[in-house]
């Protein structure tokens, strides 16, 4: 059931209380559920369902148990859904102040589909210990080479990397210790402490700490980025415990307990190994699921969602039995949550929350040194060409500030993502790297026209040191974020101003359009617009609106249609913490284009060799001994 307080679009994660209820349900703990007299209740909902297809594909099972116990007298109605989301019903059951237990059939849900069930209260009644099962414990998994390994135990190995987050850590450490169940699955919690920061120096902190009885352990150490935290991780994970599966998770979220467990399971009852990965529900938005699932698109070699998947759905508005009607279906305007049934096949899961067996990271060895982005989907494609896919669990989820939110795609992660890009690329992407080169040359059009200078500028530095080989990644692990930083403070579009009330009023832009047009004719009302943007920066820019911004803009507002016809203007930060005022330059627009243009002429020339280079460096650069030497370093 919900946290007590949880507000109405949250619950609607839990439970749909029926229209016609004349009394509200109550839930005294978060294992219990009281109905009033003649109420009904729904739990065809994304915590409480059960995810039938993906089990019916992934695991050992060819049947589930639905057990509960019923104080008073209800009518227990089971559902099941199609791959299109349509309701089929598969039987009621009377039950009065008893344990039930009801066997259903896994063999329907080849391509999608949910197993959920309904309660009418005939009397006052209260559900409790509600729970999918197995009528048996897991067997042997086949590996990929025939072998078996496993079964394993229900234990779990939780690592939360954390840099400068003291309160998100301390929170995090609150949240899984708060349900008794997953906390006895727990064998240790493993925290990289990479800031100046620290959680130890919380107020409420050694109570967090008391509750894991000895199984927290804290590693001091410096800032390796994401992929040093989780390396580090996985490190001792593989070192200094037992346990069968290793669980990552960012500092920076809330967490729904029992998502740990339901990944547990899923890895252990798998027929073979498979990485679990969590899904992200949006911390700002909580009834708003972020995405379904994940891909890499093989010819740009470009992240974006899997096949099928689903981006941005609001189970406070649509439910996830809402299907709409067929006059609906006929209308591409209208939105239900039919795809929601559908199983979707992932290439990777973000490190927000995802699941390794043991046996899968000994094989494998450790992430690559990348310090931030791509590391998570590296190692997913090296798990999958191993014969280890990963595998995105609907119920098991954690809320993360969706990415949308943030300015990572122009601000000092850009050189992560374009570097790091290139690095896997190298190593499982195509053999002819035009296609990657085409749309990185996209993007920086994009930069060049929305004046983000600073973009370009670290891109140029990314694509230097791709093109110096793998050698030297251990090396700069730690030195390159200083580095780039250094570089972006001499660009006023990397200057955040605390508020655009600091600089002048806007001057004005008469005609220049703010708002996108989407629709089918969107391409179409935009020519006109583009065309006016290359005269516009054909000319040279008037340096008059260097002391004034002509627009002031949101970070929505922001787009190349916009600033490409400007001289300047203020751009609020995603997260609205001040503005950037940025500030047309033709001559150095020319001077970075001109500079990203060779390196990618080097980058398609020397394209093979780079992959030879950094295919042959993976066992290295992967590899538990030379990890461990930069954690002694770090002590």
């Amino acid at each position: 059931m919900p946290r007590k307080g949880e507000p109405r679009d949250v619950q609607m994660l839990y439970l749909v209380e029926g229209e016609l209820n004349k009394a509200r349900l109550r839930w005294p703990d978060r294992t219990s559920l009281s109905v009033p007299e003649g109420a009904e209740v729904s739990l065809e909902t994304y915590f409480n369902a059960f995810p039938a297809s993906y089990w019916r594909r992934w695991s050992q099972l060819d049947r589930v148990i639905l057990a509960m116990d019923v104080e008073g007298a209800a009518t227990i109605s089971v559902y099941r859904s199609k791959q299109d989301g349509v309701r089929i019903s598969v039987l009621n059951v009377e039950a009065k102040d008893e344990h039930v237990e009801i066997p259903l059939e896994l063999r329907n849900f080849e391509a999608g589909g949910w197993l959920w069930f309904d309660v009418t209260a005939e009397t006052g009644a209260t559900i409790a210990n509600a729970a999918w099962c197995s009528d048996r414990l897991p067997e042997a998994q086949t590996m990929p080479d025939g072998t078996t390994t496993g079964p394993e135990e229900k234990m779990v190995a939780v690592g939360i990397p954390t840099f400068n987050r003291p309160r998100d850590a301390v929170n995090a450490l609150h949240a899984l210790a708060e349900d008794p169940v997953v906390l006895e699955a727990i064998t240790d919690v493993l925290m990289p402490d990479q800031g100046d920061q620290h959680p130890a120096d919380e107020p409420d902190f050694a109570a967090a700490e008391a509750a894991f009885d000895g199984r927290l352990r804290i590693f001091p150490q410096g800032n390796l980025g994401g992929s040093g935290g989780y390396s580090r991780i996985m490190y001792e994970a593989l070192n200094s415990t037992d346990a069968p599966f290793i669980l990552y998770m960012d500092d920076d979220i809330a967490i729904e307990p029992d998502s740990i467990l339901r990944a547990v399971q899923a890895a252990r009852y798998a027929k073979s190994p498979i990485l679990v990965g969590g899904q992200m529900l949006n911390l700002q938005d909580r009834a708003q699921l972020r995405t379904t699932g994940e891909a890499v698109e093989p010819a740009t070699f470009m992240w974006g969602p899997a096949a099928h998947a689903v981006y941005d759905h609001d189970f406070a508005r649509y439910p996830l039995g809402y299907i709409g009607s067929k006059e609906d279906h006929l209308d591409p305007k209208k939105y239900d949550s039919r795809a929601l049934h559908r199983r979707i096949d992932v290439d990777y899961n973000g490190w927000w929350m995802n699941l390794f067996p043991r046996v899968v990271a000994k094989q494998l060895g450790l992430p690559l040194p990348l310090f931030i982005k791509w590391d998570d989907t590296e190692y997913a494609l090296r798990a999958k060409q191993a014969g280890f896919p990963t595998v995105t669990w609907p119920g098991a989820a954690i809320w993360h500030m969706a990415w949308a939110d943030k300015d990572d795609a122009i601000d000092w992660q850009a050189y992560f993502h374009l570097r790091n890009r290139l690095i896997v690329a190298s190593v499982y992407g195509p053999e002819d790297p035009r296609g990657i080169l085409r749309n990185m040359m996209k993007s920086t059009y994009k930069h060049l026209m929305c004046m983000e200078y600073s973009t370009m500028a670290i891109q140029i530095e990314a694509m230097k040191d791709f093109l110096k080989g793998p050698e030297q990644l251990f090396d700069i692990l730690e030195s390159t974020l200083p580095r780039i930083q250094n570089i972006r403070k001499d660009y006023a579009d990397a200057q955040v101003i605390p508020s655009a009330a600091d600089l002048p009023a806007p001057t004005g832009a008469p005609g220049v359009p703010t708002k996108n047009v989407g629709g089918r004719l969107g391409k179409v009302k935009k020519l006109p617009w583009a065309a006016k943007s290359l005269l516009h920066l054909s000319k040279p820019e008037d340096r008059a609106h260097w002391q004034a911004p002509q627009l002031g803009l949101t970070a929505e507002e922001a787009r190349w249609f916009t600033l490409s016809r400007v001289d300047s203007a203020t751009v609020s930060t995603a997260g609205g913490t001040g503005v950037a005022f940025r500030k047309r330059d033709k001559q150095l627009a020319k001077d970075l284009l001109a500079q990203t243009k060779e390196l990618q002429t080097q980058i398609r020339r020397r394209w093979p060799e780079l992959q030879r280079s950094y295919a042959g460096a993976m066992e290295e650069l992967t590899s538990r001994e030379n990890w461990g030497r930069i954690f002694d370093e770090q002590a």
